[in-house]
């Protein structure tokens, strides 16, 4: 008889495996690479949540060793975005409400932060980047566009404050908010919320205002958990 064990084992490769892998970058090493490889997927969505994946067969996909496939494993883990799985494997972490609400803490004050620091620091092209931001969202009424919208938003106020150890900081939040599958953004009134919130920052930004910034990002951010966590009790 079988055990369940082999059943596991001879699961099909999910779609990731089927796709063209990307290419190792030049004085890229395996390990850097495979790490570049797999991160990329999760936040594009290619993995989802559940599927047990191997070493091998990521090495199979990658045409590299296992080695640096298990250096990439240990690497993503300790960043949140992979748990060890059963038969020496992994899979995607799945957010419960209890770490949402705790990654939402962190990030509320990270943007917070980050957003008095663009206040600051922004320059006057960084502050026309962002109306131009805004002004395209303004007009696009597309979940799944605004979502790429937001996060270039987003990106150029981290940009803005000139400080990179924040910028760091902030990616690894941003990463690991790419777990989440489904955006906010389709529920009613949260499209119209988003955009007062941002010209609300980015106005303050451009006047230089670090304490008004620094509030209202931080207004911004709980406002999103709120949503976020209506959203996740729709979908159980």
């Amino acid at each position: 008889m079988r055990g369940i064990k082999d059943e596991v084992q001879n699961i099909p490769f999910i779609d990731l495996f089927l796709a063209e892998p990307p290419v190792q970058s030049a004085h890229e090493s395996l390990g850097a690479f495979a790490y570049r490889a797999l991160r990329d997927a999760i936040r594009a969505g290619r993995i989802p949540p559940g599927p047990h994946i191997r070493e091998i067969e990521v090495a199979r996909w990658l045409k590299i060793s296992r080695t640096p496939v298990r250096e990439a494993f240990h690497r993503i883990i300790s960043e949140g975005l992979l748990t060890n799985g059963p038969w020496n494997g992994v899979m995607v972490a799945d957010l419960t409400a209890k770490q949402l609400v705790d990654l939402y803490a962190v990030r509320e004050t990270l943007e917070g932060t980050a957003a008095a620091l663009a206040a600051k620091n922004a320059t006057a092209a960084e502050v026309r980047s962002l109306f131009g931001i805004a002004a395209t969202e303004a007009v696009e009424r597309d979940p799944a566009k605004l979502v790429v919208i937001n996060a270039k938003l987003h990106q150029i106020i981290y940009r803005a404050t000139h400080n990179q150890y924040l910028l760091q900081s902030l990616t690894t939040i941003v990463d690991t908010l790419g777990l989440l599958r489904h955006s906010t953004f389709v529920l009613p009134g949260s499209i119209a919320l988003a955009r007062r919130d941002h010209l609300e920052i980015i106005h303050a930004i451009r006047d230089g205002e670090v304490k008004r910034a620094e509030k209202l990002a931080r207004r911004h951010i709980r406002r999103a958990l709120a949503m976020r966590l209506q959203l996740q009790n729709q979908k159980a």
